[in-house]
């Protein structure tokens, strides 16, 4: 019997799938230093963002036969080598864009109200303060119209750009590989509008947008640092949901002191699951601890699709 490791979890319904049809699925949790050694028990291991499964441990289990990533990147597995010691990584890079994609705009409507620093604010000085806060919050703007500069159009970019158009923003897009700028924008009733976005280069988003989103893969270098901030437009919004070290935290801090940035919406960060304190208590910006893909819709896409990969791979 094939045994599966689910060490950071797996919805009930992709459980049940793998069950169904013959595997025996574990989902205790064993912790990263134990797997060198408890790991070969097993013959596949599914994580998510937790779990990292590197060369040394790919060798410490020569009896492993499959790795599952439950959602989109691949930066804690080393693929590569992986496949030369004939070992199948699979992802689950279509469930979870939508959710991916939502959250985006979570912040960014939290945002341009200014909601994080609000909720800090108004649970403990609110009664003695409210007209003060009245005042301060009061400058808020809308999505509509503004600009969204779009870097990175694979699944989850063309997820955040049917939602800016839909709410009327002007969308562009770029992507280092070639993309069809042609997207479904799905509307009530079920009608489907065809759209074009705008294609730009990096440099024209950097400089031109009200508001940039990043959907790239990990880079060995920040994708947004002190050269790009100086070329933005003063007041311009930003938001990472994609991957920790896509933009220097420091020089992020001294963009929003300065005003250059109004507001920066993070999702990763580049010390998780310990992000540094300065950028966890900075009042402009919004904060959530990598839950893009963490929607029971997402999640139980991501459990289905991720069960129906291992099975094809075992059972052909």
């Amino acid at each position: 019997m094939i045994k599966i490791l689910a060490n950071d979890g797996i919805d009930p319904i992709g459980k049940k799938m793998l069950e169904d049809a013959g595997f025996l699925v574990d989902t205790n949790n064993i912790p990263q230093d134990e797997l060198p050694t408890r790991l070969q028990e097993y013959d596949a291991i599914t994580v998510r963002s937790a779990t990292k499964v590197r060369k040394a441990l790919i060798d410490a289990c020569p009896g492993l036969k499959l790795i599952g990533r439950g959602g989109v990147g691949v930066d804690n597995i080393d693929v590569d080598y992986a496949k030369e010691k004939g070992i199948g990584v699979y992802n689950t890079p279509a469930s979870s864009s939508l959710s991916v994609a939502e959250l985006v705009f979570s912040h960014l409507f939290g945002g341009v109200r200014f909601l994080a620093d609000s909720n800090r604010k108004m649970p403990v000085d609110g009664a003695t303060k409210f007209n003060d806060y009245k005042k301060a919050y009061a400058k808020g703007i809308e999505l509509r119209g503004k600009t969204l500069g779009i870097l990175g159009f694979g699944r989850i970019g063309r997820e955040v750009a049917k939602i800016a158009i839909g709410i009327g923003m002007e969308v562009l897009a770029f992507d280092v590989f070639p993309f069809n700028p042609e997207v479904d924008v799905v509307l009530g009733g079920g009608y489907v509008a065809k759209v074009q976005v705008k294609t730009a280069n990096k440099e024209d988003i950097i400089a031109n947008a009200d508001f940039i989103s990043l959907h790239t893969p990990f880079v060995d270098k920040p994708l947004i640092g002190a050269e790009e901030f100086a070329a933005m437009k003063k007041g311009v919004g930003l938001v990472n949901c994609s991957r920790g070290g896509l933009i220097n935290e420091t020089d992020l801090i001294s963009a929003l002191d300065s005003g250059k940035v109004s507001f920066a919406a993070l999702d990763v960060f580049d010390n998780e699951p310990t992000p540094r304190q300065d950028i966890l208590s900075h009042p402009k910006i919004s904060l959530t601890p990598h839950i893009g893909a963490a929607t029971n819709e997402a999640q139980e896409r991501i459990g289905v699709e991720l069960a129906s990969l291992i099975i094809q791979h075992f059972k052909g």
